[in-house]
């Protein structure tokens, strides 16, 4: 949904669920949300930014991996579970394989496949909530809607890491397609004014707040999103240490869905992958390494994907061993063949500019558009080996 706007989530019908582990227990809503204009905003950022974004993942139920797509056990969601670190130095992360015999990239930021323990592993009076949502109605909304809310309570319950929340179920369309919303609007801590009576006197105090609800700007880190016509799930979640592991319970433990790498995330492989063969065997050309962001960039201009294929062709083509080299990390996850099509802004921006810093403590950032035209930007290797980055046609120079 690309060209999703936010002008075209309807919201349909919503009710909160308060899940405050503090309480000890959950406090359920009676009625249903009164939709006024604020409260329409709210809920239509919220769902506009979770679906906009790229870090919504597919989540397969048992039955349905025959889809071709390789599943994540763990739903790999942030750059800090990568299968190396952020300079591209670290080893690969091994591949585990489950009872049911399906592939699943098991990360847990550097721990090996064997020191995981998985979903399968945590005992809970488990809850059908994928036979739940089939039968959820809108018409039955607050019934159907304290079932989904209680199954994520017992959960949250159980383990005091996964933090309390607001439970909003929203029924919103898109394009006359209905969709069934499950948002986690987790709280935050902030401060807000008091004022008492005393002796006749206002007296106003500054206190801390923990239950403050996310703005409707926040991209909430937790959230489900059904399509009604065909049950397909997409879910956004955190990981929470459980039992020694941290484990995505959202697609794990409430929904017991096996969640695909979401596109944010495999784009992060394949640009770490490539960092990391680049810094192995191009440490001293940094003209080969800018190509590789260049490259990317073309790759989502000229056909808004990414195809692993062709990244690798066009980076190491001339160079079998290291092509060989990139292809077989490529494997490890299943991605050889991958086509990666991120739809935010927020995840391709970062190829819109090259950075640059000398050992002398220069940095220059140059504009993908400049860096691509020989007649605004040059690189020079001096015969001594050193480089000059020769910047031309400048008729004005500015300071900030």
């Amino acid at each position: 949904m690309s060209d999703l706007t936010q002008d075209e989530i309807i919201i349909r019908k919503g009710i909160v669920h308060i899940l405050d582990a503090e309480l000890g227990y959950p406090v359920f809503s009676e009625e249903l949300l009164d939709l006024s204009p604020d409260t329409n905003d709210f809920f239509r950022g919220l769902i506009y930014k979770i679906m906009s974004g790229d870090e919504m993942k597919k989540c397969f139920f048992d039955g349905f991996e025959e889809s071709g797509e390789f599943i994540d056990g763990s739903g790999a969601s942030d750059t800090e579970d990568m299968p190396w670190d952020s300079d591209g130095n670290g080893t690969d992360q091994q591949i585990g394989e489950t009872a049911e015999s399906v592939d699943f990239l098991m990360e847990a930021g550097g721990a090996e496949a064997d020191e995981l323990e998985t979903a399968e592993s945590v005992s809970y009076a488990q809850t059908d909530v994928y036979a739940l949502v089939k039968e959820f109605s809108e018409d039955n909304m607050v019934e159907d809607s304290k079932k989904l809310a209680k199954a994520l309570y017992d959960i949250m319950n159980a383990n005091v890491t996964i933090p309390s929340a607001d439970f909003a179920v929203v029924t919103f369309q898109v394009h006359s397609v209905q969709y069934l919303g499950l948002l986690k609007m987790n709280y935050k801590e902030s401060y807000v004014h008091m004022t008492q009576n005393e002796e006749g006197r206002n007296v106003n105090q500054i206190i801390r707040y923990r239950s403050m609800l996310p703005s409707a700007t926040t991209k909430l880190s937790e959230a489900v999103i059904i399509d009604l016509s065909d049950y397909s799930v997409q879910v956004i979640e955190k990981k929470y240490e459980i039992n020694g592991s941290k484990v995505n319970y959202l697609s794990e433990l409430y929904l017991h869905c096996h969640a695909a790498m979401s596109s944010k995330t495999k784009l992060d492989i394949v640009v770490n992958a490539v960092k990391q063969v680049n810094n192995k065997h191009y440490s001293e050309e940094p003209v080969k390494q800018l190509e590789a962001k260049r490259v990317i960039k073309e790759e989502m201009e000229e056909t808004g994907t990414v195809s692993v294929e062709k990244v690798s062709e066009k980076l190491y083509g001339d160079v079998p061993q290291i092509k060989e080299e990139f292809d077989k990390k490529m494997e490890k996850y299943h991605m050889e063949t991958a086509e990666v099509t991120p739809q935010s802004e927020r995840t391709t921006k970062k190829f819109e500019k090259q950075y640059l810093k000398t050992d002398t403590g220069i940095e220059i950032n140059i504009p993908m558009e400049q860096y691509q035209d020989a007649d605004q930007v040059e690189f020079i290797t001096n015969p001594d080996g050193t480089i000059s980055v020769l910047i031309k046609n400048i008729n004005k120079i500015t300071t900030r």
